[in-house]
């Protein structure tokens, strides 16, 4: 009876834990789901991945990591104690020295660094400039993160309005379609009119499908920049839109130079290079510990002295300070701290090229800002200007006074000026992204400063 009633409550206790994991795993799914739902506008894009991107894990990784480097650097300057225990076996009677069976040992040292060319401070300091460095490549990932979600969100938002403009252009080719064959059915027009309408259908159709598979692509693209499932229906939501702003190419490279990320990681690496030509430099010195030792040995296991032993060689301590130092390697400490200074030159060029592309950034960033700026006041009158333009052919086509080239032309100046235009939009909002991190300004919804 008692077995039974213990298999009947472990029983009950097995269904009460698979209901408390079907609820954990139920609440990690809305919880799951819930990260995905809403629109997803450009700012809000750019915080998902600042949170979510793999390549932002990995930099604050490597953050954490140059953290623990610090607290190992810190370590190195404080005493270390080591232990020894071993047992030595004998194939024959010991001549010398106290003992005369196996013998057993145990040593504990301790060992304090009083000078080691200043090897450890330098280390120390190399350690800190790493962790800053760290910061900086973290930052300057966040930035590249913020410039490719805001690159592939933009072509969303033009794709889409590709997709608009061939479908505009397609209802217009069915309309002129229509038209044709209505004229032709009372011969006041020939087949040809109706076969060229029905070639520029066609491919107008093929544009649109290829705007709509331009428009999943983006949304796969976004959705992996952001680490969402790529089957997740995400709705993006903004338009393109042209937000004048002043920049002024100076103030833009002063503050490029200033807060730049690759520039102050370049810089770090110039004083990392320092503080390991410092480090080299160290083998040139003497290194100084003052050290204390304690001894215990014997024919046991408990090292507690025996037949053959005197108190005083069983158990002693000793105290002292010591002096090593390498006085001749053949050139090899010396040929590898003039490595180092050599190193210090290259990382000294490579930070001024760094500069000078950073600037260059700046400058091309503003020019294809400018372009695309006067782009968009040409592509907008040409947009009106083909839209009149049609609506004139196509009246002159029904009055009979036009032919359907002339509508037709005039449809595809139509497409054509409204693909520009959208393209010119993207462009803009391209640039300004490319200039904010350009200047190393985080900006995630390209909001006018």
């Amino acid at each position: 009876m008692k077995s039974k009633v213990f298999h009947v409550l472990m029983a009950i206790l097995f269904c009460l834990l698979c209901s408390v994991g079907t609820g954990v795993a139920q609440e990690s799914n809305i919880q799951k789901d819930s990260e995905v739902t809403g629109d997803y506008d450009l700012e809000r894009c750019v915080k998902r991945a600042l949170e979510a991107n793999p390549s932002i894990v990995s930099a604050r990784a490597a953050l954490k990591g140059a953290e623990y480097g610090v607290d190992a650097a810190t370590g190195e300057f404080f005493f270390k104690v080591k232990g020894e225990y071993g047992y030595t076996k004998y194939d024959r009677k010991r001549t010398t020295g106290y003992g005369y069976r196996d013998q057993w040992a145990a040593n504990l040292s301790l060992s304090q660094p009083l000078f080691t060319g200043f090897r450890l401070l330098s280390s120390y300091q190399k350690a800190k400039l790493a962790r800053k460095q760290s910061d900086m490549q973290l930052y300057n990932a966040e930035l590249v993160i913020i410039k490719d979600v805001q690159s592939n969100f933009l072509n969303l938002l033009k794709a889409r309005m590709d997709v608009k403009s061939a479908k505009d252009s397609v209802e217009r080719l069915k309309s002129q379609l229509k038209v044709n064959n209505a004229y032709y059915e009372v011969g006041l027009y020939p087949r040809v009119d109706v076969l060229q309408a029905e070639v520029e259908l066609a491919t107008a159709e093929q544009n649109l499908l290829s705007a709509r598979n331009t428009v999943s692509t983006q949304k796969a693209k976004l959705n992996t920049l952001l680490n969402l499932p790529l089957d997740a229906e995400i709705m993006y939501v903004g338009t393109l839109d042209c937000v004048p702003g002043s920049f002024d190419l100076k103030t833009c490279l002063t503050k490029a130079y200033k807060d730049r990320p690759d520039l102050k990681i370049a810089l770090k690496s110039v004083e990392i290079a320092f503080k390991d030509a410092k480090i080299a430099s160290s083998s040139f010195y003497p290194e100084v510990t003052a050290d204390a030792d304690y001894y215990r040995g014997g024919n046991d296991p408990d090292t507690n002295g025996g037949d053959g032993w005197s108190h005083a060689a069983s158990e002693y301590w000793t105290v002292g300070v010591n002096m090593n130092w390498t006085m001749f390697e053949w050139g090899a400490d010396y040929n590898d701290w003039k490595k180092t200074k050599e190193t210090i030159n290259q990382l000294q060029a490579e930070l001024e090229n760094t500069r000078l592309n950073a600037g260059f950034e700046v400058k091309r960033a503003l020019l294809n800002l400018q372009e695309a700026a006067d782009r968009i006041l040409v592509g907008r009158k040409s947009v009106e200007s083909a839209k009149e333009s049609y609506r004139m052919a196509l009246a002159r086509y029904q009055a009979q006074v036009g032919t359907n080239n002339d509508v037709l032309d005039a449809q595809a100046r139509v497409s054509e000026s409204e693909a520009k235009l959208n393209t010119a939009l993207a462009d803009y909002n391209t640039a300004l992204s490319a200039l904010y991190v350009a200047m190393g300004e985080k900006n995630p919804g390209l909001k006018a400063s």
